[in-house]
């Protein structure tokens, strides 16, 4: 695959950061990217990089200390649970230097669900919330995530990963949504991976991605995928790609168009 990375200016921008060794490990699956990629750019925020570290204290703080100054945002998935290796908002608090304790919100919001009897010290590792922070309501389960600065904390949980998600965009900076437009090559990646090249370079404002992929008849194929937030830019480098697209074929003495 190949796609032309030139950033726009003003973009707002996004990393993701996912917690856990059971994803790994394999043992768990990871459903969280694909969704979060996908409802950010369709709110016109660039999610730049993805990142999975395990249950390591040292790991987590780095990388939450790295992605938060990188990007506008970063957003956490999972170690929010009430076990012992749940320790993502430990690592948050030690990132940002503040202090950790039960928060009375957040110990409130369990109670709605749980009696307090039954509220031990393992559910109460779920209302362990660093100072400062604001409460990400879960109409799941109630057990809140957290934002800290510009770090978003959820669950790993992909239900109330959305459900998390659905609260807090309404806060955020977003940027012009991306557009997006396909065209279907009828040629191999190697045949235009130069010539989508050079259109790349003259649209830079514009990102040109080639995805290879075996058609009906089992012939290597490529659709070529073209994405700007402006949309004279994105029908310019369209047309630029189809009128590439058809040289190419007819030098190979194929025909222009195809059905």
């Amino acid at each position: 695959m190949m796609e032309n990375v030139s950033l726009q200016r003003g973009s707002v921008t996004a990393a993701l950061l996912v917690i856990g060794d059971e994803i790994l490990s394999g043992r768990t699956k990871d459903k969280n990217i694909g969704y979060i990629a996908e409802y950010l750019s369709g709110i016109g925020i660039d999610l730049k990089e993805v990142r999975v570290v395990a249950d390591d204290e040292s790991d987590v703080v780095n990388a939450v200390n790295a992605l938060r100054r990188r990007y506008t945002y970063l957003f956490t998935t999972g170690g929010i649970g009430p076990t012992h290796d749940d320790i993502t908002a430990d690592c948050v608090a030690k990132a940002f230097g503040v202090s950790i304790d039960v928060d009375p919100r957040a110990r409130a919001l369990l109670l709605q669900r749980i009696a307090e009897k039954d509220l031990n010290e393992a559910r109460l590792r779920m209302a362990r919330i660093p100072a400062g922070a604001n409460l990400i309501i879960n109409k799941v389960s109630n057990a809140p995530g957290f934002r800290m600065g510009n770090v978003f904390v959820m669950a790993g949980v992909p239900s109330i990963m959305q459900a998390m998600l659905d609260e807090v965009a309404p806060t955020l900076q977003t940027g012009a949504r991306m557009l997006s437009e396909s065209v279907r090559a009828d040629l191999r990646e190697g045949d235009i991976g130069t010539e989508l090249g050079a259109i790349a370079k003259a649209h830079p404002a514009v990102l040109i991605g080639s995805y290879p992929f075996m058609d009906d008849q089992a012939r290597p194929n490529t659709n070529v995928v073209v994405r700007a937030r402006d949309p004279a830019e994105l029908a310019s480098a369209k047309a630029a790609v189809e009128a590439m697209l058809a040289r190419v074929r007819a030098a190979l003495g194929m025909p222009v168009t195809r059905s």
